[in-house]
């Protein structure tokens, strides 16, 4: 069907008000043989271009820049994460300066129990995105409960952390090898401090739930609904400062 010139003006209308593609940057869906891991915001990467597509073969340089380009860290601030992979051994590419991003499945090196949107490898499947573990966070986080004030388009700190508190309790409580080693019990309060300072609107002090939801359940970054990289580079700092908020969040045992 063609455009006539208004409709034409009107579709740019609504796309630059809504937030569209980063140039060069377009939304792919991994294919098959395509190296995905547990964490939704390195497959992002990948899905965008801003990693090899493919997701393996992953450099220190190529992550530096990814995690720049796209989410506005400074380069360095997440070598730590990058050398505990190699550190760990869990590379499967031959070259021990790079891995995949399936070699961070492996359990309970840099993957926990727990997960807030994949279930815990007793299960089966550590790697995949599992509907009916989200569906329980997603509650947790009044994610589809967006009617009314302009305040409940966003997730606070206070709702992640009990929604962060919950999906633990619940992982420990069905799952029998459930280990809540060093990494896990520092690692569920990091996960959701680092979604929530990737997708915090300074303005608002908070997550949009849209963003929080289109990387969670898609792989993907939120340019579609309004998501730019902040113009204060984030650090490390930043996350554990976060960390610390969400783990000071009372919850009812």
């Amino acid at each position: 069907m063609k455009l006539s010139l208004l409709d034409a003006v009107l579709f740019s209308l609504i796309v630059s008000s809504h937030g569209w593609e980063h140039k060069a940057h377009e939304f792919r869906p991994p294919l098959p043989g395509d190296s995905r891991s547990p964490c939704p915001g390195l497959n992002a990467l990948a899905n965008h271009g801003w990693l090899h597509r493919s997701g393996k073969d992953i450099d220190l340089p190529a992550f530096r820049s990814a995690i720049a380009g796209a989410y506005n860290y400074e380069p360095t601030s997440m070598d730590g994460f990058f050398k505990l992979a190699l550190n760990f051994n869990l590379s499967t590419t031959g070259n021990q300066s790079t891995f995949n991003l399936f070699d961070l499945a492996r359990h309970d090196e840099i993957e926990f129990d727990g997960s807030l949107s994949r279930n815990d490898i007793y299960f089966g499947d550590n790697v995949h995105f599992d509907p009916n573990i989200w569906a329980t966070v997603a509650k947790n986080l009044n994610l589809y409960d967006t009617l009314g004030s302009e305040v409940n388009q966003y997730i606070t700190v206070e709702t992640a952390g009990k929604a962060c508190a919950a999906r633990a309790a619940e992982a420990k409580r069905v799952n029998p090898s459930f280990n809540a080693s060093a990494m896990q019990v520092m690692g569920n309060p990091g996960t959701t401090a680092l979604y929530l300072v990737t997708l915090w609107d300074e303005a608002a002090g908070a997550a949009p739930k849209s963003w929080v939801k289109a990387l969670f359940e898609e792989d993907r970054i939120p340019y579609l609904e309004g998501y730019k990289t902040p113009k204060v580079p984030r650090t490390m700092d930043d996350v554990n400062e976060m960390a610390k908020r969400v783990s000071a969040v009372k919850v009812q045992v």
